[in-house]
């Protein structure tokens, strides 16, 4: 089965997300929105879609990828495994991060969406970043809050 991850982020957590998605799955395209037009996901069995949230809001890019392509994820989720993973900082954020930014057509639609975590890295962070999640996460040191047990879970799912 052929499986296709499309995400966006910002400092790369969601990326590291979707590459230990692929490690775990194999014949797995990793796409990031901002390389420009899509391949097309007709081509896959399992479309899965990730963005880093930051104060309960999708990368930009993230949002206008499925508000742009809505009614060909709805075609493609009816006989094909439509997925959603939002990575961040803060879990308590999992459900709003969802509803206030995957339409709700494709979030009812889709066979599971998962919060898996994230990662700060105050060497990747810029001045404003490190300073936001010092005061709101209390974090300083480099900090990896992966959720591998969730990967492991979406991983099951497809197979």
């Amino acid at each position: 089965m052929k499986t296709i991850i499309i995400y966006a982020t910002k400092s790369g957590a969601t990326r590291e997300i979707a590459e230990r998605i692929a490690k775990k799955l194999g014949d797995t395209v990793l796409y990031d929105i901002k390389q420009g037009t899509a391949p097309a996901i007709e081509e896959y069995d399992n479309i899965i879609i990730g963005s880093s949230v930051y104060a309960g809001a999708f990368r930009k890019e993230a949002k206008e990828y499925l508000i742009n392509n809505k009614d060909s994820l709805l075609k493609a989720a009816k006989d094909k495994n439509l997925i959603f993973y939002i990575s961040g900082l803060d879990p308590s954020g999992e459900k709003t991060g969802l509803s206030n930014n995957v339409p709700p057509e494709l979030l009812e639609a889709a066979k599971a969406a998962y919060f898996l975590g994230g990662v700060f890295d105050p060497k990747t962070a810029g001045t404003l970043g490190r300073l936001a999640i010092k005061v709101i996460a209390k974090l300083t040191d480099y900090t990896d809050t992966i959720d591998n047990p969730k990967i492991d879970q979406l991983v099951e799912l497809i197979k």
